[in-house]
């Protein structure tokens, strides 16, 4: 039974009865916990149908509903408030479908595709904070789109080339001495990363002697010997200089098997790779296309422009005057290649920090004034920064706040806890530092998850590994203790016969409550599908964790002398052990059997 279809079309046909006319759209949402009941229509639109205010209006159908429907048991009505109370036997229809479902939280394939991008780093450097939000993020829109159906593409473009990347190139060159991950013991990303820093160290050195010289500061930024180093090996990269490449693969194979590492650690994979050093040819093409078209035009220094002041936006540079790209170029190519590799894709979603709002739209403007009418299906998945109690990263300075290292420290917390909250009695030490990995990795995301993706964050690491309040921590106990009490349950040979429990003549009120929030699973995907929000899911399992909690508190259940009503709540812990493991996989999250 679905009670929120039945529910509106019991409301149309009364409202056709009493007052002669349906409404176009009825507002039902979740009774305020301050009153009796489950579901609440709003009144105060309906007045133009019944010629009433909204308390009389709200009188009349409810009682028409108490009357004449058979799954309304009662109603209050609080100004323009129907709260509707839902009959204890629709409720245990709901119970039992859902309990009937093995995939409850997997709908049918629907035959569409969509492509999600994440993660997508510079190869001058190793993955940060900011970069465990994008790819937790951009994952966990990935599985949300699955459980709705679709078949999802995940992706990621690779930045590995450019003039950030010959910093770090140029900086090695010049005093690396030959330093290699193994001579040097560092992870591959992280040297690189290092002399990425040793670039910005050198550079602003060499800019204070040039100022001493009487260069202007915008001068001497471009004039120290490092910067033109960097600069002169992205000329010869672009035209394919055998050193200058060799030197680039090299150090972006080093990179590669960072991130690889990290990557693992972080739970995240990929369908397919693009790289930048690929795509940014086509983009050139499209751009000298676009030139010959008209679509662009050509400064007198040589350099290629779009004009998209008549769109409200500026002018923008696709082309250096040195023939070089720049960021869109490649994008431009990327986004063209990835429709020609995936037809059948109905968009694709680009999962970047909000910094990058204006050069999205750009893009997107660009490719459908090229004719690519499909840029009209692309989304900007915007999230906003993540801050720490030190302030923004700076990864230019060696400041940044390192993925590796906060994961290892996550864990290392979550050990510290468990251990002395004495939680792994029970477990060999390989179950333990299971455990531990599950626990902290799993604060972690769940944390940089359960806030709205658009919204600036604070990470409090201290607050995330809690087991008590809004944590992945709290969820994970809750399964944990759900999955006690099924092996007491099978232990004590508890048969279970869901069509048996709808034999129980009454509910108490928490299960009626805990039966409501679980009916709204599937409802919860396809709003986390829409908004591309994680936030919706993690929000809502936490709903499904304290509801449970407070069941657990309020109720027995092997106490109940009920056989009926004990398989009943047996049930109903088994349906939300499945609900929270869903929801917490949909996040990146597993969750344990024991803790």
């Amino acid at each position: 039974m679905n009670i929120d279809l039945t529910l509106r079309e019991a409301i149309q046909h009364q409202l056709q009865n009493l007052f002669g006319k349906q409404a176009e759209h009825l507002q039902i949402q979740p009774t305020n916990p301050e009153f009796e009941g489950s579901h609440t229509l709003v009144c105060f639109s309906l007045t133009k149908i019944s010629g009433k205010n909204p308390e009389e209006t709200a009188k009349r159908i409810g009682e028409a509903l108490v009357q004449q429907n058979s799954i309304v048991a009662g109603f209050n009505v609080v100004k323009g408030f129907l709260n509707l109370i839902i009959k204890d036997n629709a409720w245990l229809q709901v119970l039992q479908q859902l309990a009937g479902k093995t995939q409850y939280g997997q709908l049918p394939k629907n035959g569409k595709e969509i492509m999600i991008e994440y993660s997508s780093p510079n190869t001058n450097k190793p993955l940060h904070l900011g970069h465990l939000r994008n790819n937790f993020l951009g994952w966990s829109v990935a599985e949300i789109y699955k459980a709705n159906g679709y078949k999802v593409h995940k992706v990621q473009i690779i930045n590995d080339r450019g003039i950030h990347i010959c910093k770090s190139m140029a900086a090695w060159k010049l005093y690396g001495n030959g330093e290699t991950p193994k001579t040097s013991g560092i992870k591959g990303d992280h040297l690189v990363g290092k002399y990425y820093v040793v670039f910005d160290k050198q550079h602003k050195i060499q800019m204070q002697a040039l100022i001493s010289k009487g260069l202007t500061e915008e001068e001497a930024q471009k004039q120290t010997p490092i910067m033109r180093e960097a600069i002169d090996m992205l000329r010869k990269w672009e035209y394919r200089d055998p050193d200058t490449l060799q030197l680039w693969k090299t150090m972006n194979a080093w990179v590669y098997a960072g991130f690889d590492e990290t990557y693992k650690k972080m739970g995240v994979d990929f369908d397919k790779l693009y790289y930048e050093s690929n795509t940014f040819l086509l983009g050139k093409e499209q751009v000298i296309t676009g030139l010959e078209k008209g679509v662009f035009f050509k400064k007198e220094d040589g350099s290629v422009w779009v004009d998209l002041t008549p769109d409200g936006l500026d002018q923008k540079v696709l082309l250096r005057s040195d023939g070089t790209s720049v960021y869109m170029t490649q994008d431009i190519g990327t986004a063209i290649l990835r429709f020609h590799d995936f037809p059948n894709i109905e968009g694709q979603v680009y999962t970047v920090g909000n910094e990058q709002e204006y050069h999205f739209k750009v893009l997107f403007l660009i490719l459908q004034k090229l004719g690519y009418d499909w840029a009209k299906q692309c989304y900007h998945l915007s999230y906003g920064m993540v801050d720490l109690p030190t302030g923004k990263m700076k990864s230019r300075e060696g400041t940044v706040v390192d993925a590796d290292d906060l994961i290892a420290e996550m864990v290392a917390e979550a050990k510290t806890q468990t251990l002395e909250l004495g939680k792994t009695d029970e477990l060999s030490q390989e179950e333990a530092e299971q455990l531990f990995q599950m626990i902290g990795l799993g604060a972690l995301k769940f944390f940089l998850l359960k806030v709205d993706p658009k919204k600036r964050m604070l990470f409090d690491p201290n607050e995330s590994i809690q087991l008590q309040g809004f944590t992945g921590p709290f969820i994970q106990y809750t399964h944990a203790r759900i999955q006690a009490i099924l092996r007491k349950a099978n232990q004590l040979s508890i048969e279970i016969n869901t069509n048996k429990i709808g034999e129980v003549t009454q509910l108490e009120p928490i299960e009626k409550t805990l039966i409501f929030v679980l009916s709204n699973f599937e409802n919860k995907l396809a709003e986390a599908a829409k908004d591309y929000s994680p936030a919706i899911i993690a929000n809502y399992v936490y709903e499904v964790a304290k509801t449970y909690n407070q069941f657990y508190q309020t109720i027995s259940i092997f106490q109940e002398a009920d056989q009926v009503k004990l398989q009943l709540r047996i049930v109903v812990s088994k349906l939300v052990a499945h609900v929270l493991k869903k929801s917490m996989h949909i996040l990146g999250i597993q969750v344990p059997e024991r803790m």
